[in-house]
């Protein structure tokens, strides 16, 4: 007989001992996707940290500006990729492939996104993303004007920057954690709702 892996190297907390603002989220998103995803029972073990956390999650990943919600999601993959994150790159790739209706695109923004089936002003976008991600010393004036002749704004490319950030940090979160995708996020997108 074999165990359920741990989803954390840390304490997961019962839902039932969790603060009432952050239970009520975490049952907010089981309705809604149907399971918890682990990052949320995971981040919960620090409270104040989670709350922390989601409200800039949230800031930059449901405002309105020049880029899609799948662009957000592309920004995540690719860098998750690069930085090794299993678990970034299985949930945010199930969200990828539900937000750009295609079963194809995250597992080819996450192995390389030069090659996938994007738009050039899309590859422009994870080119940086991918340079803040790993060597953000070297982010340059001439980086700017690549972003800006694609059409990117600079509130556009601020939030390419402070989306590869966040996940930079929950990459590393996940990584040291050692945060467990949820086995439900490798078909999200990839076959029909109730299919196998």
């Amino acid at each position: 007989m074999t165990s359920t892996p741990a989803i954390s190297r840390f304490p997961v907390p019962d839902l039932t001992d969790l603060p009432e603002d952050i239970r009520t989220l975490i049952l907010e998103v089981q309705e809604k996707s149907g399971f918890v995803p682990n990052v949320f029972l995971a981040l919960a073990h620090r409270p104040d940290e989670f709350r922390a956390f989601f409200a800039y999650h949230d800031a930059l990943m449901e405002k309105e500006g020049g880029l899609t919600k799948g662009e957000r999601e592309m920004i995540i993959v690719a860098t998750s990729g690069v930085n090794q994150c299993l678990y970034c790159v299985v949930a945010h790739g199930a969200i990828l492939r539900i937000r750009e209706k295609s079963p194809l695109i995250a597992d080819q923004v996450a192995t390389n996104f030069r090659k996938a089936d994007i738009a050039p002003r899309q590859k422009a976008m994870l080119e940086f993303a991918v340079k803040v991600a790993t060597n953000s010393h070297l982010v340059n004036d001439a980086d700017f004007e690549t972003l800006r002749k694609h059409g990117y704004s600079d509130e556009d490319i601020w939030d390419i920057g402070a989306i590869t950030a966040l996940f930079s940090l929950s990459n590393r979160m996940a990584n040291m954690a050692s945060i467990r995708p949820n086995d439900e996020f490798y078909l999200l997108g990839r076959v029909p709702k109730g299919g196998r």
